[in-house]
């Protein structure tokens, strides 16, 4: 399998994180985002949106990386990061849907902003990325990992764009339960850390 990817994407970063982390073997194709690669006629027959990652396992293209994270997860039956179970099920695909939603709306869009030059808010963006983080220490006081008792794709797709938030003036120090999270996450096997940036609060 080929991941289409660029080292200071966030949805590229966790979509190899999610792969690295669950053993499955796949090669890194890197693209220049600032070379345009990802907008060449070629990427385009890939991912009309012009967007990384995107997974390519023989004649099977997979844009967005939850969607890679659940092929991968699907093939090779890793129910122990993407459960069958309807209960756990659930709960992995609800943080699923705050990485793409509340997350990307806060700290990503936050990080976009100085790292990409974002036409955006970034008060706002700041201020949403807080709201989420106060959401995720609560839930983190009750347990180790973002969704159940042990790490999950949800892990996974949550944390690249938190462990990032400083290069958005998104300032960490406050939340102890992520902070602790994000060691648990860097300490496993497999792990492959995010690029920094020095923009933001790492300026």
């Amino acid at each position: 399998m080929k991941l289409y990817f660029a080292p200071l994407s966030g949805h590229a970063h966790r979509a190899h994180l999610f792969l690295s982390l669950a053993g499955i073997p796949h090669e890194l194709v890197v693209l220049n985002l600032a070379q345009g690669e990802h907008k060449t006629e070629s990427f385009l027959k890939l991912n009309r949106l012009g967007q990384v990652p995107v997974l390519v396992d023989g004649d099977v293209v997979v844009p967005d990386s939850i969607a890679i994270m659940v092929y991968a997860a699907k093939k090779f039956g890793k129910t122990d990061w993407l459960p069958e179970d309807p209960a756990e099920a659930a709960t992995v695909q609800r943080w699923l849907s705050i990485s793409t939603g509340q997350i990307f709306n806060g700290p990503c869009m936050a990080r976009l902003i100085t790292l990409f030059g974002a036409k955006s808010n970034p008060p706002e963006a700041i201020e949403r990325a807080h709201a989420i983080l106060e959401v995720i220490d609560a839930e983190l006081a009750e347990r180790d990992w973002i969704a159940l008792s042990r790490p999950t794709a949800a892990d996974a797709a949550c944390y690249s764009y938190i462990a990032n938030a400083p290069e958005g003036d998104v300032d960490l120090s406050g939340y102890a339960n992520v902070l602790a999270w994000l060691k648990r996450v860097e300490a496993l096997p497999g792990f492959v850390p995010f690029q920094q940036s020095r923009v933001g609060l790492r300026a």
